[in-house]
């Protein structure tokens, strides 16, 4: 019965309160931009008290202090991480990946005059699939066209995905939408204890940068990027973060460049400058 008590005492002290839940919530807001609904209170409570636990604290209190007092921020990082929702897979909404091939990059180096190289941002690149399946379009298309190169930026909020990217390994599982040609061309068989694992080829891996970047933060590509990817992200922001994201990335692309945002998401209750140029795929004029 004692043990009981004190099992029952413990569960209960580790309990989300409406009151925590609508600190946290504005925390994440302020910090990432996210704005967690009050239906998503039961997910919190279950993700954040894994770190709990693994940090050995007691309350979600103790929890909140830490996390605001830690000057080197990067419990704030590890609370961001556990928040966000990262699943992507490679080659989804692949009518993008086609527009790109047959459209958005034809009619770039069509346009061109300076430099040969194409720029391309993606700007919540979670573990790597979307930047990867951007390369395999990329390079092969860049293959038929001599003298001219591409790079591709990949960020995202979590340090842990931006990780897992970084090393470029899957399961087998993770890339059957991934073409038999690409497959063969830019991925490496796993052997030993790697079987049941495929790795992007390092010529391949060399094209992508990864970084840790805040969308909330100040954007540095004042009119560089040619091409952004920022896919299923708006839809975890309100309206407000939604219309200010969509002028960063107006000004981040130069004249003539293309974003690509979400089968989910509309950004035509929005105030911008964009012209359309498929279904969820905008141009700047130039």
């Amino acid at each position: 019965m004692t043990a009981n008590y004190y099992d029952n005492r413990s569960l209960r002290k580790t309990q989300l309160t409406d009151a925590l839940f609508q600190k946290f919530s504005a925390l994440v807001y302020e910090k990432a931009g996210i704005y967690l609904k009050p239906e998503k209170k039961e997910l919190l409570n279950a993700r954040l008290g894994k770190r709990l636990r693994a940090l050995g604290i007691d309350s979600f209190s103790d929890y909140y202090n830490h996390v605001v007092h830690d000057t080197s921020g990067e419990e704030l990082v590890q609370m961001i991480d556990v928040v966000s929702t990262n699943f992507t897979s490679f080659f989804r909404e692949n009518s993008h990946f086609e527009f790109m091939a047959d459209h958005a990059l034809p009619d770039l180096v069509a346009r061109r005059n300076g430099k040969k190289e194409v720029v391309i941002w993606s700007a919540a690149s979670s573990s790597g699939e979307e930047p990867y399946t951007i390369a395999l379009v990329a390079e092969d298309f860049f293959e038929q066209q001599p003298g001219w190169g591409y790079r591709i930026m990949a960020t995202d909020i979590s340090t842990r995905v931006l990780a897992h990217a970084q090393r470029g390994v899957y399961p087998m599982d993770r890339v059957v939408k991934v073409p038999k040609n690409y497959l063969k061309k830019y991925f490496q068989r796993g052997q030993g204890r790697a079987a049941g694992h495929v790795r992007i080829k390092d010529a391949l891996r060399r094209r992508i940068s990864f970084e840790r970047f805040n969308l909330m933060d100040q954007f540095p590509w004042n009119g560089s990027l040619d091409i952004i990817f920022c896919r299923n992200v708006m839809i975890y922001f309100n309206r407000e973060t939604q219309q200010q994201l969509v002028n960063k990335f107006y000004q981040s692309l130069a004249p003539g460049g293309y974003l690509f945002i979400g089968h989910s998401e509309s950004i035509s209750s929005l105030k911008h400058n964009f012209v359309p140029a498929a279904s969820t795929v905008y141009r700047k004029a130039g």
